[in-house]
């Protein structure tokens, strides 16, 4: 009998002795990998013994069993699914917290104002996010945003230039997704009341589509946020008088469309043959030109009431607005002239002197001697 709880107390002995060196394990920072950091990936549905196997498998705790008997005290709180980044020692209470918190790892990525989805698509490739057909072939799909826009060809337009944090390899669709989603929240700030019933331009485009498409010219137009309801309504004005709109970028895009662009506008391209050529066709696109941000959007629902119905660049990120061909012809000399290094209106010229006064000569009439 002696015997038995001798042995019963040494056993005792030795498992207090395993469990506080367990939990002594489990409470101190612990790092089994590398200096560069290591990424953990948790699968959805995964369960507690399984995530603390691989996040013992990875270096990031000591103990797997430590791990599971803390997540058993806290029965209410779940283990996120997602990718984690460990770039450095930490206590196997701090691992569990964050992953029920859900800190995954996210590199922010910006889409600006403007930016068209050929050039998302770029971007994140060069930022090894995703291969940019994949993308593509996600925003060619209008599906999302057709209980706002039935009449949309692609996601183009839609969008919305922000700031999103990604994880390391995102899914195109989910990506996608996301840009319209914080499109149409910003839609509801933007058009209130909702503009359902925009007035109809020459290309028959009616709505939210129609508004968008006018959004991006201005967007691409002027960088000038006081300048785009001007824009906007020069816009409006040529295509209620049935003028051509000739917006460069409408031609940039249509090539871009056709992999033809190649940073320069010529010209000869001003008559390249696309739907988006606004030099070529009257109205407006078939669809946006790129992603306007909220100035643009609010410029087009609500277009300056001007007369205006030309504009060109004064060099210094502004136009020159005219209402006439005669004001638009010298705002063009404005623009050439600010080119050539000289001010945009001539020196006026100098005054001129006035006209000596003529000296009339006396007549001296000698007398007769």
């Amino acid at each position: 009998m002696k015997y038995l709880l001798a042995l019963l107390l040494v056993i005792a002995l030795i498992a207090g002795g395993a469990a506080a060196w367990i939990w002594h394990g489990f409470a101190s920072p612990y790092q089994g990998f590398g200096p560069e950091g290591v990424f953990v990936d948790v699968p959805h549905g995964a369960s507690q013994r399984y995530v603390a196997y691989i996040l013992k498998k990875n270096g990031v705790v000591g103990s797997a069993l430590a791990m599971r008997i803390y997540a058993r005290q806290h029965p209410k709180r779940t283990l996120q699914a997602g990718e984690y980044f460990f770039d450095h020692a930490m206590t196997g209470s701090e691992v569990f917290w964050k992953l029920a918190n859900g800190q995954v790892y996210q590199v922010p990525f910006t889409v600006r104002e403007g930016e068209t989805m050929f050039d998302i698509a770029r971007e994140l490739e060069a930022g090894k996010f995703m291969r940019a057909g994949d993308f593509l072939f996600a925003a060619g799909d209008p599906t999302l945003i057709h209980d706002l826009a039935p009449d949309a060809k692609t996601l183009e337009g839609f969008l919305f230039p922000a700031t999103y944090e990604l994880p390391r390899h995102p899914a195109a669709s989910e990506l996608s997704a996301e840009m319209v989603h914080k499109f149409k929240e910003e839609w509801k700030h933007v058009a209130s009341p909702p503009a359902t019933s925009a007035p109809t331009g020459e290309g028959g485009h009616q709505g939210v589509n129609r508004i968008v498409t006018l959004a991006s010219l201005v967007e691409r137009e002027t960088p000038k946020p006081e300048e785009r309801p001007l824009v906007a309504g020069a816009f409006e004005n040529r295509l209620r008088k049935g003028m051509r709109l000739q917006c460069d970028p409408t031609v940039i895009y249509g090539m871009e469309r056709l992999g033809k662009y190649n940073g320069t506008l010529t010209g000869k391209a001003l008559s390249f043959d696309s739907l988006y050529n606004t030099y070529e066709h009257g109205g407006l696109p078939p669809g946006p030109i790129g992603n306007p941000g909220e100035a643009s959007l609010r410029a087009a629902l609500q277009p300056a009431q001007t007369n205006y119905l030309y504009f060109v660049a004064n060099t210094q990120g502004g136009h020159f607005f005219g209402a006439t061909l005669a004001e638009h012809n010298k705002n063009v000399v404005k623009y050439r002239r600010l080119l050539a290094g000289l001010p945009a209106e001539p020196p006026p010229p100098p005054p001129t002197p006035p006209k000596p006064k003529k000296k009339h000569a006396k007549e001296h009439r000698g007398k007769a001697r």
